[in-house]
């Protein structure tokens, strides 16, 4: 039997077991789970039964970030073998609608994103001992690398392609508003990008210490900020916390003329929306949803340790203590990343 864990509703996790995949299609894949990490929209659906706009309709097997090890292919496969390490991309856009014609797959008005419930039935993700994939959604590593670093791979993605929305960076000042996972892997892609500063604001030390650790160069306490201590500080503000404040953080902060990116999910009830400021300052505001092409830069930085992720690792728990896992994912003040791994 496989081990699954399952969301039925808000705060309600269970790990349950289902039969082994059986027999696979000619391009299908089966991987055994070796490292998967618990996102915020894990943690939204296990907290308020929604992401968002995404609400639970059924239960879901949440988890999209993950690295394995294949155990089985199809007769047809031809990208991985058993025993091969394996990143997984959760993403699987049809490839025929305007906007994956248009190169901006990560929008795809057919989307089938693992472990969400944008679709219904609702795609079920990878917090199971053992998942089938088609082979096109894995990319075989051959570096001595930890299958919990690859597992990193989708959130990096995030991070790159909130960069890539941010515009050319090179000699730039760039602020990231919150320094969580995803804070600390945009304040990674900024480097990488070639930003001349690297600034990070939380609202607590240990998360900005995690961001000192992943290279940002100055990282500031928000809550003892003034608007005027921030002001004209970046060229380019990168919004990673999902909050309101945080917002409005990065509108204080941004140069006249900048550009600010919006990567984390803002509360579903909606804000207040600072058109002013934008008008006058002739600011720009661009969202940043998934990760369209990102994903195999994502895993070329993590196999050559461009982006090394490892101070972002806080915990790996096998998946029968799911719950333990998850209630230490959503306490910031003692841990970043944590992963489930198989028993």
């Amino acid at each position: 039997m496989s081990v699954v864990v399952r969301l039925h509703a808000a705060r309600d996790l269970r790990v349950e077991t289902l039969p082994e995949p059986g027999e696979l299609g000619a391009h299908q894949v089966e991987v055994a789970l070796g490292a998967g990490g618990i996102c915020g929209s894990d943690l939204h659906y296990w907290r308020e039964g929604r992401a968002g706009a995404f609400v639970l309709r059924e239960p879901l097997v949440p988890g999209h970030e993950a690295a394995g090890t294949v155990l089985r292919t199809g007769a047809g496969v031809t990208r991985v073998a058993p025993g091969d390490k394996v990143a997984v991309n959760p993403s699987h856009p049809c490839g025929r609608c305007a906007r994956c014609r248009e190169g901006r797959e990560n929008l795809c008005e057919h989307m089938l994103f693992l472990g969400s419930a944008s679709v219904f039935p609702h795609a079920q993700g990878l917090f199971r001992s053992r998942f089938v994939l088609g082979e096109a959604q894995l990319t075989a590593v051959d570096e001595d690398i930890a299958l919990a670093e690859l597992a990193c791979a989708e959130p990096l993605s995030i991070g790159l392609h909130a960069v890539h929305r941010a515009g050319p960076l090179l000699g730039k000042r760039v602020l990231v508003t919150g320094a969580g996972t995803i804070g600390c892997l945009c304040a990674a892609a900024a480097r990488l990008a070639g930003a001349a500063e690297v600034s990070v604001v939380d609202l607590a030390d240990r998360p900005l210490a995690v961001a000192r650790a992943m290279g940002a160069d100055r990282t500031l306490r928000g809550d003892m900020l003034a608007s005027a201590d921030l002001a004209d500080a970046a060229d380019v503000a990168i919004e990673a916390a999902g909050s309101a404040a945080a917002l409005q953080t990065c509108l204080d902060a941004v140069r006249r003329g900048g550009r600010i990116v919006q990567v984390g999910t803002l509360p579903p009830q909606g804000i207040t929306f600072p058109a002013n400021q934008i008008m006058v300052r002739e600011l720009e505001l661009v969202g940043a949803f998934r990760a369209a092409h990102a994903f195999d830069w994502a895993v070329q930085a993590l196999r050559t340790r461009r982006v090394d992720v490892r101070p972002l690792l806080s915990a790996a728990l096998p998946l029968s203590r799911a719950q333990e896992a998850f209630e230490l994912a959503a306490d910031r003040s003692r841990s970043t990343k944590v992963q489930l791994i198989p028993d």
